[in-house]
């Protein structure tokens, strides 16, 4: 826009009263008070853009002279000009013309040494955005570096590095050392326009010009060491590296190529290369000067750092999660889609950062819990659970590989990271750390010492190091065959850590030189020992290609494979070899290779999971399904999987979601075959595709709970509490391993996963390509939510009256037993003539089952049938097909949750009867309950006789009574028993006693299952008996007083030892938290934890003040400090265990939901408690701990995980809430104090320890926290919020920085 007239003529007025001053050689204040008073007059705003350009213009360079110069700065002084704007207008002018105006030069770099470092004046004045756009024009920041040109900020901020950067430019290239730095788009130092060299200088002598050049040099570099060194300047460049890190690289490598060569640099008296390099490493730190120490502060201290957590209880404790996430894995009642590799990464990665602590103590925290995990199956207990086998797989597969995916990914991170500025030996090697923390391990002997059944082969581990070390030659020698090492293993002494390390030389992160470790073995072999057998069946000669002889497969099903390649070898053979050969391969993946080759475990699952989804034939063309011809291999894989174990592994390698892929199509395939289709195998025995059928759907339904309603509710807009697995469910979590998020941090173990997933089909699965099988879901679904519709007009009633035939054909009744069919039933059982076996598919069955069932449960309730009866025709049901035992535990299911049946007395004439031992199961409930100081009187009243039943389920019982313990059984009782627990829990009290009672009457070794799985049932019917368990777990874990539970709290604890016997040979009682981690899957609405959790951490606050006085007085400051120390590390280990339990409880929907309406509710709320004082204080950190640590749970720290996606919706919307508050549009009713402190804590524990999640927050929000957070005099921590907060916030907290004191 070009200029008016009247501005014109100012600007000329002014250029000439500055000549003529200048020439009168008037003083130069005068000047400028003349000046600013014409310039005010004509309402000109000051500092003045224009004015600056003038006086620059003037001076470069036809009046390139001391007196100019001396005009400038009286200018600059008065504020008359902007100094930054000047500054700018220099550099384009001064810089790249220094070497013919060296003494300009040297005047440009006196006036930036005197103006760039007082930044706070320069944000104040009236015209400051004016200003910022001015300089932005002059040397086109935005332009250059990409950001918003509106933002004076930014343009600060890029401003301070430009002028850094122009400098070492002009350093580098006075050296001769331009030509060193890599190429790039842009070149500070370029003249803008074409200047006549020599002209208007001053002081051009040649000798002195060289020496003002060198010296020139010399001090260029000396203040690029100023501007990382001053506190104001240094911390707005950090904020160029956080922000700008393609930009900040090019600037690091540019001055530490200035910083190797530069002799300046050396020259220099103030500044040395070390120290410059020091001054841009990673580990420089930008400290704060002139803090005040108080009370808050010091909080704001310990909370923040690993300093909080005292040596003292640093150990267990502080691991508390991993100990508690991993006991819980151990429960069978229920799989998981989730890896449990993934979960343990995510928590140690949580941990790690909010915990501040060395990755060797996070490896060593990992190892010991799993440790105790093992330690905990020591005195196990009979029953339907998974045992030593998995609890092994999370010692000695799972957690190995989770520290794998650990160490891959900080390596990985090293290698691609823009950020990342020094060598390996500059940062912190997890490798290494790993190492150190195996090598301490030798120091808990007690965690190391192998259960009985385990001592083998730690013996032959111990043994195999022993051998090499000794010198005995692998590769020439048979001795290294695992049978070999076996028969000589006995001469050595192994333990858990002999296994550990081969678990860790298995997956390459450690070598052999393990092996010679200080004390890791003791002794040595001088010779071969004589009399073994050089060349016995095993994986040693099945590699120089042995054949497949039964003798060498029971071999290899005996022994774990110890390689990769020995595993492929055997898959090889299951995919191209003869019939008999895959049925020998099946067999020996599903052996100990699967459940003791902890070193190849999850290739085992892998094979197998692939071979259950065979590719037709390349010849194949038949009309039948591919799979058919694959029967024979299919079932051995199934039987081989279905034991809890085995499918419990599946689920912590995260292989559910496959193996139902693999499972549907089996289902569908032989639930269609007509039973006439059979199959021999070498063995005798003959399969039928009811069989294969059966295997296969009692596997797939027990990957969730069939026999549970889904749940009707949802908390908020999040999505439902708990696991809902349904088919389509488990198929979309198997599909979305198909696709790849594209992400350079994706999880490691969903890579592994998704090329399963693609190997075994590499197409999308849905539920809609299983015709039979989703109308069987359909009809399933509908049987759970109402009654059996009738059959009239239905093709069902026909298969329903032959099945009623079959069962009770030998009872001689004139009625039918059910009204829509107008036969009556026959005589004679149906496992009596075959005859009366249908001749139908397995689904057709399926699909009549429950009205069967419904009539047969009617003709009882009418004394059509005795109970007697009625058990024998299901078990004959059941015995026919099998898989009907799935209908029928659905159906029971439903039908007692409707409760209108009416009870039965369980007398022991008409049904069995529980009076031999009901009061002892009751008296052991009771010592169960009382070692956890749970107390629920109204339940043990006393139970007395008639005892009754609803008829479901005493039927239902009675039936699972009926079954063999044997190895053919266990498989479907595995599948009945989950359902009746949960069946008699959800009845009213004492059914589940009462079926306790009768199942122990059956399997008495079982009774300490039973008896702990009444106990568990007391809780769904008491939810103050869940509020009181839970503080027993808080008072354990805590030592908070000498009850029954340990005053010394941790761990021991609160885990305790697992199950166990007494003196008496009776259970012995469990510890509080290991209780709790099998009750809460059965709890109906576990909403109400929310607040009980909140509440308990509260009072866990209140109690830990208590035990501690905490004092502020000068007389007892050392006291005090002492004391606030250990109240706050005890404070953060019960937000560790709240946060623990609110996540295993509900997942990611209970902590979205806690942080999206509990808190904020909570806040709002008003509550009975004294004001003020240390309690307030900690309880607000408890909370801003307790939160933080929840949400790191539920999304992990940073966004490799597919749960990140939901962090900044619900983190927004908290961040929200706090800034809303502190505007003051949120009415508060808690103690102030407590909402100051977890708002400080809160915040200072994100900056510290998730910084990448401020980032995700709204740029408008984290500035008005920052402004609420000034008016509480948290300006520091205001800044840091800004500083994290990414491109958005960068002005802002440039700006910040600038006026803060």
């Amino acid at each position: 826009m070009a200029l008016s007239l009247g501005t014109l003529r100012l600007w000329d007025s002014v250029l000439e009263l500055t000549k003529r001053s200048q020439d009168k050689g008037s003083d130069p204040m005068i000047w400028a008070i003349h000046l600013s008073s014409q310039l005010n007059s004509a309402g000109v705003s000051l500092p003045s853009p224009d004015l600056a350009n003038l006086l620059v213009s003037h001076i470069c360079w036809d009046n390139n002279n001391p007196v100019s110069w001396k005009f400038l700065e009286k200018a600059l002084i008065f504020n008359i000009v902007p100094p930054l704007l000047v500054l700018a207008l220099l550099s384009t002018r001064v810089i790249p013309n220094r070497h013919t105006q060296p003494a300009a030069f040297r005047l440009y770099m006196e006036l930036l040494k005197r103006h760039a470092f007082k930044l706070k004046p320069h944000v104040e004045f009236k015209n400051y955005e004016v200003i910022m756009k001015s300089v932005d024009n002059v040397l086109n920041l935005s332009r250059i570096f990409g950001t918003n040109g509106d933002d004076p900020g930014s343009i600060l901020l890029e401003f301070i590095l430009s002028s850094v950067w122009q400098l070492v430019e002009a350093a580098l290239e006075d050296e001769g050392l331009l030509e060193l730095t890599k190429e790039r788009k842009h070149r500070w130092n370029v003249a803008q326009d074409m200047e006549i060299e020599g002209c208007g200088s001053y002081g051009n002598r040649n000798g002195y010009q060289e020496i003002l050049q060198s010296r020139n040099t010399v001090m260029a570099v000396e203040l690029i060491g100023l501007f990382l060194q001053n506190i104001k300047t240094s911390r707005i460049l950090l904020l160029a590296r956080r922000n700008m890190p393609q930009h900040w690289r090019i600037f690091i490598q540019d001055i530490e190529v200035l910083a190797v060569n530069s002799s300046a640099l050396r020259n220099s008296k103030v500044m040395t290369p070390e120290i410059l390099l020091q001054l841009i490493s990673d580990d420089h730190k930008i400290v704060s000067e002139g803090k005040k120490a108080n009370y808050l502060q010091e909080i704001h201290t310990i909370m923040s750092s690993s300093a909080g957590i005292s040596h003292k209880v640093s150990g267990s404790s502080l691991w508390t999660p991993i100990d508690l996430v991993l006991e819980d894995a151990m429960d069978g009642s229920q799989v998981d889609t989730t890896s449990a590799i993934e979960i343990i990464t995510r928590l140690v990665k949580a941990l790690h950062a909010l915990h501040g602590t060395t990755w060797h103590e996070c490896f060593l925290g990992l190892w010991m819990a799993a440790l105790r995990l093992v330690q905990r199956e020591r005195d196990p207990i009979e029953g339907p659970m998974p045992r030593l086998d998995t609890r092994l797989c999370m010692l000695l597969s799972i957690t190995t590989l989770a520290v794998s995916d650990l160490i891959e990914d900080e390596e990985s991170t090293s290698q691609n990271d823009i950020n990342y500025q020094t060598t390996q030996n500059d940062k912190e090697n997890r490798r290494m750390e790993l190492v150190t923390s195996l090598q301490s391990l030798r120091d808990y002997e007690s965690l190391l010492t192998p259960p009985q059944s385990v001592i083998p082969a730690a013996n032959q581990a111990a043994a195999r190091a022993m051998m090499l070390i000794s010198g005995i030659n692998a590769g020439s020698s048979a001795y290294f065959d695992p049978v070999n090492i076996k028969d000589m293993a006995n001469n050595f002494s192994g333990n858990l850590h002999h296994l550990i390390v081969e678990a860790c030389i298995a997956r390459n992160l450690l070598d052999t030189s393990a092996y010679y470790w200080p004390g890791y073995v003791t002794g040595h072999i001088n010779q071969i020992p004589h009399g073994m057998p050089t060349q016995v069946p095993g994986w040693s000669t099945f590699m120089k290609g042995a054949p497949m002889t039964p003798v060498m497969m029971n071999a290899l099903v005996s022994e774990p494979a110890s390689s990769l390649a020995e595993l492929e070898k055997v898959f090889e053979i299951a995919v191209n070899g003869s019939d008999d050969e895959k049925i020998a391969a099946a067999t020996i993946l599903c052996g100990a290779s699967l459940i003791q080759g902890w070193n190849v475990q999850e290739h085992s699952i892998y094979f197998i999971t692939r071979l259950l989804s065979p590719p037709p034939p390349a010849n194949y063309s038949g009309n039948d399904s591919h799979l058919i011809a694959y029967a024979p291999m299919l079932n051995v894989l199934l039987v081989g999987i279905a034991p809890i174990d085995c499918v419990q592994i599946f689920s912590l390698h995260g292989l559910v979601p496959q193996l139902a892929g693999s499972l549907m199509p089996i289902c569908e395939v032989f639930g269609s075959c007509v039973p006439n289709i059979s199959w021999t195998l070498t063995t005798g025995e003959e399969i039928s595709a009811y069989a294969v059928f059966s295997n296969a759907f009692a596997l797939l339904l027990k990957l969730w709970r069939f026999n549970h309603p889904p749940l009707e509710y949802g908390v908020g807009d999040v999505p439902p509490v708990g696991a809902q697995l349904t088919p389509e469910y488990l198929l979309l979590m198997r599909n979305s391993l198909l696709v790849s998020s594209g992400n350079n941090h994706e999880d490691r173990n969903r890579k592994r996963l998704s090329a399963v997933a693609k190997a075994s089909c590499p197409n999308h699965i849905f539920v809609e390509s299983f015709p039979k099988l989703k109308a069987w879901y359909r009809q399933h679904q509908a049987c759970l939510a109402s009654t059996v519709s009738g059959l009239v007009h239905s093709p069902v009633h026909q298969i329903v009256d032959t099945l009623l035939k079959m069962m009770f054909s030998k009872i001689n009744r004139n009625q039918p037993l059910n009204s829509v069919s107008g036969s009556s039933s026959s005589s004679g059982p149906g496992s009596e003539d075959a005859s009366l076996r249908p001749k139908l598919p397995a689904w057709d069955i399926l699909e009549a089952v429950p009205f069967v069932v419904d009539a047969a449960l009617t003709a009882c309730e009418h004394g059509k049938l005795s109970p007697r009866q009625l058990c024998t025709g299901l078990k004959d049901l059941a015995d026919f097909l099998p898989a009907s035992l799935a209908i029928i535990v659905s159906y029971f299911s439903a039908e007692v949750s409707r409760g209108v049946w009416k009870p039965v007395f369980m007398n022991g004439t008409d049904w069995p009867s529980p009076a031999a031992n009901l009061s002892n199961v009751e008296e052991h409930i009771k010592n169960i309950l009382a070692a956890t100081n749970v107390n629920v009187p109204r339940l043990f009243a006393g139970i007395t006789s008639p005892f009754t039943l609803p008829l479901p389920l005493a039927a239902f019982v009675s039936l699972t009574i009926t079954y063999k313990l044997d190895k053919s059984s266990q498989r479907f009782l595995n599948l009945a028993g989950p359902a009746l627990e949960s069946l008699a829990a959800g009845c009213p009290w004492p059914c589940m006693p009462i079926v306790a009672s009768l199942w122990t009457q059956k399997a008495k070794k079982w009774s300490d299952f039973l008896v702990f799985s009444s106990s568990r049932t007391v809780f769904l019917h008491d939810n103050d008996a869940v509020y009181q368990l839970l503080k027993s777990c808080f008072t354990a874990a805590l030592g908070l007083n000498n009850s029954l539970v340990s005053a010394h709290g941790g761990v021991g604890a609160l885990l305790g030892h697992g199950f166990g016997s007494n003196f008496y040979g009776e259970i012995s009682p469990v510890a509080p938290g290991f209780l709790y981690l099998r009750v809460y899957r059965s709890i109906r609405d576990i909403m109400f934890l929310r607040e009980d959790i909140i509440s308990l951490l509260m009072q866990s606050v209140k109690d830990i003040a208590s035990n501690g006085i905490i004092t502020k007085g000068k007389q007892e400051t050392k006291y005090g400090q002492v004391s606030l120390a250990t109240s706050l590390t005890k404070v953060k280990l019960a937000a560790n265990l709240a946060a623990t339990i609110l996540w295993i409880s509900g997942g990611q929907g209970l902590v979205q939901s806690l942080i999206n309406e509990t808190l904020p509710s909570w806040f709002i709320s008003a509550h009975r408690a004294d004001t003020g004082g240390p309690v307030s204080t900690l309880s607000g950190y408890a909370l801003g701990y307790f939160t933080l640590l929840c949400g790191a749970f539920a999304w992990g720290v940073d966004p490799s995980l597919s749960a990140s996606k939901w962090r900044p919706r619900f983190l927004g919307t908290h961040m929200e809430f706090l800034a809303s508050a502190l505007d003051g549009k949120i009415t508060l009713g808690c103690d102030p104090v407590t909402w100051h402190s977890y708002v400080t804590g809160y915040l200072n524990l994100m900056v510290g320890c998730m910084a990448n999640w401020v980032v995700e927050v709204d740029v408008e929000v984290l500035k008005r926290l920052c402004r609420g957070l000034r008016q509480w005099d948290e300006e520091e921590l205001g800044l840091k919020l800004l500083e994290c907060g990414g491109v958005g916030t960068m002005g802002a907290a440039a700006e910040l920085i600038c006026q803060s004191d």
